[in-house]
């Protein structure tokens, strides 16, 4: 069985894809967008080393408590595009006979012209596909996504019926979760400019300053 590096995994996620939704970040990221909120992910040496195998255990398990979907972040998960493909093909194989249907919403920084037939087998998987490098001098209210240029790619019949009508969708509040960690608080989701400065302020201004952020090297 393969393994691949992850940074974590969460349940439940409902900040990024529609529903309550099982949550991988995978761990390494040759792109390093500037301004990434997730310089943690970076790294490919460090994170966690874990079979296929225990993260079909945990969507199992996210399955049972309820979950709608699966996404898939990072870090960049096209930089493990056999392991990827091995866990999104069992997935898949997961969910026939469940209705509804849990969708797979895979984050790329990568344009699909820059893909490499191992990537493009991957992420052939995913029923609907955000990619594009972050870019944090082209700020955007599109649902789930960091900067403008990015596009969501709607590439099965399950994710144009549940995602054609998101597309463009620009809600007056992006949503955003703040949930207890380990090492600290983590926030999930794609902040709009200037959140994570006036939290961060905010936070200091009520004597609870943070140690670190994942949006800032240390």
């Amino acid at each position: 069985m393969s393994t691949i590096r992850v940074n974590r995994t969460h349940f439940p996620v409902t900040a990024l894809g529609p529903g309550t939704r099982f949550g991988v970040w995978v761990q390494g990221c040759p792109l390093a967008c500037a301004g990434c909120m997730s310089l943690d992910t970076w790294d490919a040496d460090t994170g966690a080393e874990v079979t296929v195998a225990d993260l079909l255990d945990r969507w199992a398990d996210a399955l049972a408590r309820g979950a709608g979907g699966i996404t898939v972040s990072g870090g960049e998960p096209l930089a493990q595009p056999g392991p990827l493909r091995d866990f999104l093909t069992a997935v898949d194989s997961t969910r026939s006979d469940l209705r509804p249907a849990p969708d797979i919403l895979l984050y790329t920084g990568y344009e699909l012209t820059e893909l490499n037939d191992a990537q493009r087998a991957a992420a052939a998987l995913a029923d609907v596909l955000v990619t594009g490098r972050f870019l944090a001098g082209q700020p955007t209210r599109l649902l789930w996504r960091g900067s403008a240029n990015q596009r969501m790619v709607l590439q099965t019949d399950l994710g144009r019926r549940r995602y054609a009508s998101l597309v463009d969708l620009t809600p007056d509040r992006t949503p955003l979760q703040v949930e207890p960690d380990p090492a600290g608080v983590r926030i999930i989701g794609t902040p709009r400019r200037g959140t994570l400065s006036r939290l961060e302020r905010g936070l200091r201004h009520r004597g609870l300053g943070p140690e670190a952020v994942t949006w800032r090297p240390e």
